[in-house]
């Protein structure tokens, strides 16, 4: 019975924590980074300041969670997503398109734990973010190489030229307003997946081929 009961202690502290990660992750996706802070947090969850405290014994804690589980969620849907592809090319395509219909669904939200300006200290997690991002289609990349599928090409550097490309061209302060709307949505994330792939060498016709059939939401 002690047993029992220290599972389903654990299981309730468990679910509280992530109560406080989610409570966090709405503001951050409404009003960004800074506005996540420790009582809009207690309050969004609906418990008391202190509580949260217990958990995350500060804001950079809380954040810091934030991130990594934010990080650990958009990294898994892209290896689903490419692992699912036929081939090297198409999982690529499904990595890049993945990640890119993903951000703009919570374009907000995803502004927030990768680019928003806010201090130091969450810019190094942030790079972890990027990391390992970056590390996903690099995988992609360097197998569709060796698969003969891409020309030879640096794949280190090739891979965080995709995602600088993703970021600034569907999420940065240059990105046009209308991408966050189903339609124009769905045709960013296209062209998006698209130049990701021409810059890669794919030629243009195979190139819009993968991205026909990528499956986005």
């Amino acid at each position: 019975m002690a047993y029992r009961r220290t599972e389903n202690v654990v299981r309730r502290l468990a679910a509280r924590e992530q109560t406080i990660v989610d409570a966090a992750r709405s503001i951050a996706g409404e009003s960004g980074m800074g506005a996540v802070q420790i009582a809009a947090v207690a309050h969004r969850a609906d418990i008391a300041a202190g509580t949260v405290y217990r958990y995350f014994p500060s804001k950079a804690h809380l954040v810091a969670e934030l991130i990594s589980a934010s990080a650990d969620r958009e990294v898994a849907a892209m290896r689903a997503a490419a692992d699912a592809a036929p081939g090297p090319l198409s999982a690529l395509a499904a990595c890049v398109a993945t990640f890119a219909s993903r951000a703009l669904h919570e374009r907000g939200l995803a502004w927030a734990v990768i680019a928003e300006p806010v201090d130091a200290d969450i810019d190094a997690l942030r790079m972890e973010f990027r990391r390992a991002l970056a590390t996903e289609l690099e995988l992609r990349i360097r197998t569709a190489i060796a698969g003969g599928h891409l020309p030879d090409q640096d794949a280190r550097v090739a891979a965080p030229a995709i995602l600088g490309a993703v970021l600034e061209g569907l999420l940065g302060p240059l990105a046009p307003p209308a991408a966050t709307n189903p339609g124009p949505a769905r045709e960013a994330v296209q062209t998006i997946t698209l130049l990701a792939l021409r810059s890669l060498g794919v030629v243009d016709a195979r190139a819009r081929g993968l991205v026909a059939q990528c499956v986005l939401p």
